[in-house]
């Protein structure tokens, strides 16, 4: 039930099992929850060798379910200004809906290939996957009865998983968002219909579920999740993509950076909406078609099989090949442009065989070799993409969402924005 785009059209997806959709899988993981990764161009590997600073003690927070340890490691030097006649980089964000840890080791894959590569991505963490079904009361959603939802609750083995790969996450450079709690997309109850006070009550909700973990399910055996949520969470995407007009001004209420549930962008430079920086999944093109797909493995589902989960095997290798071709044409598209970043969601499921999964992390290995063969391509989260937007002069910026899609920079990027202002595009 995610917004899809077929034919260049947006709509409502209707296949999909409603209590996977935003959900996540796991093995453990051969590096343990303390280890350390990489952040956007960290490049060092925990246990390498190298003097690492030591974690300062954990201070912990309300019931111990969260605490305070310090300043992120593996996160990248602090953004600087674009100098007159600058190249801009190219800037890649992976991020996954849910984030949950459901038993089929998604989760852990991705974090050990972003750590082999130096990436940092964004989890946007469903709150009720760390809540055990049976506190599901707790839950009073907005025009849905209480302990309802649309995701299934976690088991208490999937909830102690997903605990320990939220935790490896943020250790290792990672951002932890939010996808809300209930994922509601139809019906009376839809978050297309919530208002801003709603929202904020969603949220607030959201944030409980993951700072009162210890209270609510009584555990006192597990490490506590090494961050303060208050001071984390700074933006997340909306079930289905919908919402975002009364999400924004509660956004902005709590401070939050950015907001990634815009329907529907296109592959241009962000502005912000309501002081909030607006970051939209995007249209990519989608080989052997003339219209283009959203850029999210439920889209290119949506479209290669309409909404099944579970088509005929015989059509896995072709449109394994397909999406990861969209992927690769979206970043090629930016990256020989206008540099526009790239934005790429995902969910942990094994849909069709897994072939999203493995079309993801083809598109990565692709994006993260061009990276180390040279270009100047950063995998980031969309808190440190929002850190380097905020620190561009806004005549900068406003030049650079000047260049349409796929359009140059008239006379190059050493001549466009050569005085600091703003350039003009190639047609």
């Amino acid at each position: 039930m995610h917004t899809i785009s077929r034919r260049g059209i947006l709509g409502l997806g209707a296949g999909a099992a409603a209590a996977g959709l935003a959900g996540c899988g796991t093995v453990k993981s051969a590096h343990s929850p303390d280890a350390g990764g990489h952040g956007a161009g960290s490049g060092k590997h925990a246990g390498d060798g190298k003097n690492h600073p030591a974690r300062p003690k954990a201070r912990p927070i309300g019931d111990g379910s969260t605490s305070f340890t310090g300043a992120q490691p593996h996160q990248p030097a602090r953004p600087e200004p674009l100098e007159p006649g600058q190249t801009p980089p190219q800037f890649v964000v992976f991020s996954w809906d849910g984030a949950g840890e459901v038993g089929n080791g998604l989760f852990p894959r991705f974090l050990d290939l972003a750590k082999e590569h130096g990436a940092s991505m964004t989890f946007f963490l469903s709150g009720l996957y760390l809540l055990p079904e049976s506190k599901k009361r707790l839950y009073n959603p907005p025009n849905n009865p209480r302990g309802a939802s649309d995701i299934g609750y976690l088991t208490d083995a999937h909830v102690k998983a997903t605990l320990a790969n939220v935790r490896r996450a943020w250790l290792e450079g990672h951002e932890i968002g939010t996808h809300f709690n209930g994922h509601f997309c139809g019906g009376y109850g839809t978050v297309a219909h919530w208002t801003p006070r709603q929202w904020k009550s969603e949220i607030e909700q959201a944030k409980s579920f993951v700072k009162e973990w210890r209270t609510h399910t009584g555990w006192t055996d597990l490490p506590s999740l090494p961050f303060d949520y208050d001071k984390e969470l700074t933006g997340g995407r909306t079930p289905c993509l919908l919402g975002q007009d009364n999400l924004l001004p509660t956004a902005r209420e709590l401070g939050w950076r950015y907001d990634a549930s815009s329907p529907g962008g296109r592959q241009v430079w962000p502005s912000k909406r309501l002081g909030v920086w607006d970051l939209p999944l995007q249209q990519i093109p989608f080989p052997g078609h003339s219209f283009e797909v959203l850029s999210m493995d439920y889209n290119m589902l949506a479209n290669q099989s309409v909404n099944s989960t579970n088509a005929p095997a015989h059509n896995y290798p072709g449109w394994r090949k397909q999406a990861a071709q969209a992927y690769i044409s979206g970043f090629r598209r930016a990256y020989e442009t206008n540099r526009a970043p790239f934005f790429i969601g995902n969910h942990f499921e094994q849909w069709n065989g897994g072939l999203y999964m493995d079309a993801v992390e083809e598109a990565f290995q692709h994006i993260a070799r061009e990276k180390e063969k040279g270009a100047d391509v950063r995998l980031v989260s969309f808190r440190q993409f929002a850190d380097w937007l905020d620190v561009q002069k806004p005549e900068v910026l406003a030049g650079l969402r000047t260049l349409d899609v796929g359009q140059k920079p008239a006379g190059g990027w050493k001549g466009f924005l050569a005085k600091g202002g703003s350039g003009k595009g190639a047609a």
